[in-house]
Parts: C-alpha cells; structure tokens; sequence
C-alpha cells in the first residue's frame, strides 16, 4: 500500500487519538483531523481522502460525492444512521461499524436510570442535603422490583443483556422485536409480546431499537395513551425514537410518571429545553457508552476496519455486504 493514504476524522469525543495512530501511521497513513463536523467543512476536507472515521458527524451525499478517492467510511458506534449509506454503496464505498462494543456499558446505564428512579436517589439525595437528614416523608414512588415488568422494546445485543439484568432483579421481562419469536425465548422467561401490549403492562419501558425512517417517532402521543401512570420510559439509544413533544405533554399531564434519558432528539439540545426542568426526568449527556475499555475498543476496532479495507481485506463489521466483490477497494 503506497504511503500518501489520508483519513478524514470528522469528529470524536475521547481524549486522543493515539490508538487510531497506533494502527493506522506504521501503514503510512496520515490522520486529517476536523475542525467541526459541518457539511461544508467535511465537503472541503474530504478531498483526495481514503478513509473516513465518523463519530456523530453526518457524512452526506455531497461529503461523500466529493471524496473521489474515498473507499471505506467507518462510524465510531453501533448504527449508521448519521451515513448516507446507499451514496455509498452506489459508489462502492465500504461502510463500517462497531456493533458490540459498549453492550454492558449500554445495559448497565439502562439498570442504573431504572434503580435510581424506582429507589429515588436524586430526590433524596437533593431533600436530604438542602433540608437535612430528618426531614424526608417517606411518601415518594418506589417499588419492589420484583413485583413489577420491564418492557424491552429491540432485542439485539443490548437489548438481551438489559433483559437478563432486569431479571436477575426479579423484573418480569416483555419483549417486542420483529426479528424474534416466542419460541426463541421462552427457556429465558422472556415473554414475547406485540408493542402495544408492552405498553399497556410495563412498568418500565426500555428501547433498544435501530433509528430508521420505520422506527422515527415510534413512542409518540398514541403509545403514551397506552402506558400505565406510573411507567417510566428510558432512552439510551437513539433521541428521536421518542417523539419529544409527545414526551413533555405525556409528563406534564400525568400521562407517565418520568423518563430517563442518555439521548435526544437533537445532538445538542438546548439548555432551555422544557424536559431539563421537570424533576420527573433524569438526564445524562449521551455517555451511556462510555467507560475507558469501551472507548479504547471503539478507537482500535473502528481503525482497524479502515486498515482492513485498505489492505484490500474483508473488515470484521461491514455494514453493507451487498457490495462485496464492487467495492472501490478490491474486497
């Protein structure tokens, strides 16, 4: 492989890029670093590059028709909602992900929002330092976890591991997911149920579902009409799974009792925005995913992939095998 290859790294949000470059610069690869994800800047940059690694940056039709030499776009992450992979394809550009990386980091937040919200620990926490230690009526929303059911909406890999940590609380597990049946998990204690049914019984409601156009907006203002009153919906997928309208109007009027949310429906959202006001909703910054191991696990598998596809071999998760033997590449 000759030693002028260019990557374009529209955006990351670890501290380094070191095990990208521990990778990728003994092959000769030099690393293009962008200021900022927008369309106009990545159009510009995007120029002559072989590769390109992408985090939440979109990488559009036109970033990537102005990539003449483009031959592999690899995403930090689980899905590829923010590449427009059948540009791609259509050109015989590779597309990669990482699908697996963060499976317990992921699961571990989905449990971590559930139990802070079912033994209210923000509330007492704030109650008990701004009023003191004996000022706490015991008179809050809580429950005993094993008399209550989750409901698990996409059963991938994160969606499986929240359903056998949920039940090793004593959680009663309801699933919905095309892809499955009931047959499939009935050994687990899972039930296998339609959406609407997952509604109307779970006390808690968890999506693990891909973002496309079938799945936008699908927990909207007819699906809160289904929820129990006391459901506590939690996203740590993707934002715009949940339509956020609906969301603020199903709190405000007591449609469900709260939401835990790791994601949005925009990337940044506003500081103004009316859920960061409402007690009844506990938000994290979109770090579901994160622990140092995940992170560095991201990096290497992601710049592997570039390099796999480089060398002219197969990478380990190509996102869209319908190309394989029209890539640009050679794989």
């Amino acid at each position: 492989m000759a030693d002028n290859k260019k990557i374009l790294v529209t955006d990351y949000v670890w501290p380094n890029l070191e095990p990208e470059k521990s990778i990728l610069e003994p092959m000769g690869i030099e690393l293009v670093i962008s200021p900022n994800g927008e369309e106009d800047t990545l159009v510009k940059l995007a120029t002559n590059v072989d590769a390109i690694l992408t985090c939440f940056a979109k990488v559009t039709d036109k970033v990537i028709e102005n990539a003449d030499n483009l031959k592999v776009i690899a995403r930090y992450g689980v899905g590829v909602d923010n590449i427009a992979v059948d540009k791609a394809s259509g050109l015989g550009i590779a597309v990669t992900y990482v699908p697996d990386y963060c499976v317990d980091e992921v699961a571990d937040h989905v449990i971590a929002f559930l139990l802070a919200w079912n033994r209210q620990l923000l509330s007492f926490d704030y109650k008990t330092k701004t009023q003191g230690w004996g000022s706490i009526k015991l008179d809050l929303p809580m429950n005993r976890l094993r008399d209550c059911t989750i409901g698990v909406i996409g059963f991938g890999r994160i969606g499986r591991n929240v359903s056998a940590k949920a039940n090793a609380f004593g959680l009663k597990v309801l699933v919905t997911d095309p892809f499955i049946s009931t047959e499939s998990l009935a050994q687990d204690n899972y039930e296998v149920v339609s959406l609407e049914d997952l509604l109307h019984r779970s006390d808690f409601v968890t999506l693990h579902s891909p973002l496309n156009s079938e799945t936008k907006g699908m927990i909207g203002f007819e699906e809160f009409n289904i929820m129990k009153n006391n459901c506590f919906i939690i996203n740590c997928a993707r934002g715009p799974l949940i339509d956020e309208k609906a969301l603020i109007n199903a709190l405000e009027s007591g449609q469900i009792a709260g939401a835990g949310l790791d994601v949005m429906e925009s990337n940044h959202p506003s500081i103004d925005n009316k859920l960061f006001k409402m007690d009844s909703v506990i938000v994290s910054p979109h770090v579901a995913f994160y622990s140092p191991e995940s992170t560095i696990e991201l990096q290497s598998r992601a710049a592997q992939s570039i390099a796999d596809v480089l060398s002219g071999e197969i990478p380990e998760n190509l996102y869209n095998q319908a190309i394989l033997g029209k890539t640009r590449a050679g794989i």
